[in-house]
C-alpha cells in the first residue's frame, strides 16, 4: 500500500513486536457477532492513527455496511443467519483490508477485483504490513461497542484481561471513575482497569450492575 501514514503507536524505547504475530492474536477472539465485529475493526483502525487519503472513508464500518459487503461478495457470508450469525477471523481480515484500502482511496470496484483471488494468508500479511508497529495487541485496544460488552470468546478474553490487570502493583498511583448505579449503590472503577478502557459506556455498565444485583437479590430493588 502507498499513501497511508500510520502513527508511531508506541513510546520511545518500546519493544516492537512483529505486526503479523500481533494481528494473529485477534484470531483467538473469534467468532464475533455483527456488532462486535464492527466495533473491533473500527477500534483497530482508530488506534492505528492512520490518516486516510479518502477523507470520506469512515474508520468504523456500520453493521449495515458489513451486510452490504456480504451481498457484494467482498465479505464472505457469515455462519448462521439473522441474530445467530457469527463472523470468523477471515471475516475480520476481509473487513479490515477493505477499510484500509478505502482509506487509501481505492473504490469498491477496485477492491472487489483485488480480493477475488486473495487467500486469507495474503490478506493477513498485507493488513499487518499496512498497520505496522501501530497495531495494538488486543488487551490494549479500546473497544467501544454500542450496548452490552463483547460476548463469547471476546467476552472471556476481556474477563481474563481484568483478572490479569488486577494482579499489577497496587502501590501505583491511579484515578477512579464513579458510576451511580442506584439508590445506595455506586460502582468505582480504576481508570487504568480494562473494564474502563475496553468496556461499554457508563450507562450500559450501570444497567449491567443493576441486572446482576436484581438476580442476586430478586426481592430487593436498587
Amino acid at each position: 500500500m502507498t499513501g497511508v501514514g500510520a502513527g508511531a503507536g508506541a513510546g520511545a524505547g518500546a519493544v516492537h513486536r512483529d505486526p503479523l504475530q500481533v494481528l494473529r492474536e485477534y484470531r483467538n477472539l473469534a467468532p464475533w457477532n455483527l456488532r462486535d465485529l464492527s466495533a473491533l475493526v473500527g477500534a483497530v483502525l482508530d488506534a492505528s492513527a492512520i490518516t486516510p487519503i479518502n477523507a470520506a472513508a469512515r474508520a468504523q464500518p456500520s453493521e449495515r455496511t458489513i451486510r452490504f459487503y456480504v451481498t457484494k461478495g467482498l465479505v464472505s457470508p457469515p455462519e448462521g443467519r439473522g441474530t445467530a450469525a457469527t463472523y470468523s477471523y477471515r471475516h475480520f481480515l476481509q473487513l479490515l483490508w477493505i477499510k484500509l484500502r478505502q482509506m487509501e482511496g481505492a473504490t469498491l470496484a477496485t477492491i472487489t477485483k483485488e480480493m477475488q483471488d486473495q487467500t486469507g494468508d495474503v490478506l493477513e500479511r498485507r493488513a499487518a504490513q499496512a498497520l505496522g508497529a501501530s497495531l495494538l495487541v488486543p488487551d490494549r485496544l479500546q473497544v467501544r461497542s454500542r450496548g452490552a460488552p463483547p460476548r463469547g470468546k471476546s467476552g472471556r478474553a476481556l474477563t481474563a484481561w481484568i483478572a490479569r490487570d488486577a494482579e499489577r502493583d497496587t502501590e501505583m498511583p491511579s484515578s477512579w471513575r464513579r458510576i451511580p448505579v442506584g439508590r445506595g449503590l455506586e460502582l468505582h472503577i480504576e481508570a487504568a482497569h480494562p473494564l474502563a478502557r475496553l468496556g461499554p459506556d457508563d450507562t450500559a455498565l450501570a444497567e449491567a450492575i443493576r441486572q446482576a444485583v436484581a438476580k442476586l437479590m430478586p426481592h430487593a430493588g436498587t
